[in-house]
């Protein structure tokens, strides 16, 4: 008897908490559901109700918004940013972060002090004089694009990869020197393996972010040859035209490689910034 009212209440808790989880999932997935359903509507059918079932399915708004976006070359634009960020943003940031969890002096706690403090400055309020500097010195479009994601990721991408090193202990470092490998023969072969889950954690975040931004890339490239995807998609919105259908469609292919990226890679997400907590 007492077993049984013991785990009544906890069936109950269970089952509120899935209901809820249901809930929220539903209301975070409504938005996309309306987004697809809508992307293989005509314009006409978009304006008439966006809260219906399309009355047929065809594929002509996605082979039209793909040849719009031109979305080979666009897409290999926001990929070579995308990658090149990533790559800059993994090793400083996993270094800088190796060389302040190692170093107990007071310097190095000022400093690591000040990369977070970086957590807490918006864009939006250096966005003009960082555009204006990098403009006079001649580092728009790509390169000058990846540079700027580099130092605007390096804060939050270096607090996780600092908290994930302070669970690593010292004794490895020191086994390894023993051994006689120098200090990055130690960071490149001992401890940034031990580092994956936030690696994959930092290069998700950090993707998801460049992939989808607009406005960063809208002031820094110049060079119609170098436009990333958002930018293309701006085209569909005409000062006296606004192709929904089409801009629908877009979205959708868009947004795809980015969530598959992320559903293969949450288990490791989750684990990572459980392990970036500062302890």
């Amino acid at each position: 008897m007492k077993q049984s009212k013991v785990k009544h209440p906890r069936q109950i808790k269970k089952a509120l908490l899935i209901f809820s989880g249901l809930v929220l999932a539903s209301l975070w997935f409504y938005p996309f559901f309306l987004v697809v359903i809508n992307s293989f509507k005509t314009k006409a059918e978009i304006f008439q109700n966006t809260l219906t079932l399309p009355t047929g399915l065809t594929l002509d708004n996605y082979i039209e918004s793909f040849e719009r976006l031109d979305f080979f070359k666009s897409a290999a634009n926001s990929l070579l940013i995308t990658i090149g960020s990533l790559v800059l943003i993994v090793f400083v940031s996993s270094m800088a972060a190796y060389a302040l969890s190692r170093n107990t002096s007071r310097l190095s706690s000022f400093l690591y002090f000040i990369v977070a403090i970086g957590l807490l400055i918006p864009f939006q309020g250096i966005m003009i004089p960082l555009i204006s500097l990098f403009g006079q010195v001649s580092m728009l479009n790509q390169p000058g694009l990846m540079v700027m994601y580099l130092g605007l990721a390096t804060s939050m991408s270096t607090f996780l990869y600092y908290g994930a090193l302070r669970g690593i202990p010292k004794s490895l470092d020191e086994a390894a020197l023993i051994d006689g490998a120098n200090t990055f023969q130690i960071y490149w072969q001992v401890i940034f393996p031990l580092l994956k889950p936030t690696t994959v954690t930092v290069i998700v975040l950090n993707a998801l972010w460049f992939w989808n931004d607009y406005l960063l890339p809208s002031l820094s490239i110049n060079k119609a040859g170098m436009y990333t995807i958002p930018l293309q998609m701006f085209y569909f919105f005409g000062e006296f035209n606004k192709q929904w259908h089409l801009a629908l469609a877009a979205l959708v292919i868009v947004v795809l490689p980015i969530i598959i990226l992320f559903v293969v890679l949450q288990k490791h997400v989750v684990k990572g910034i459980s392990d970036g907590a500062v302890k």
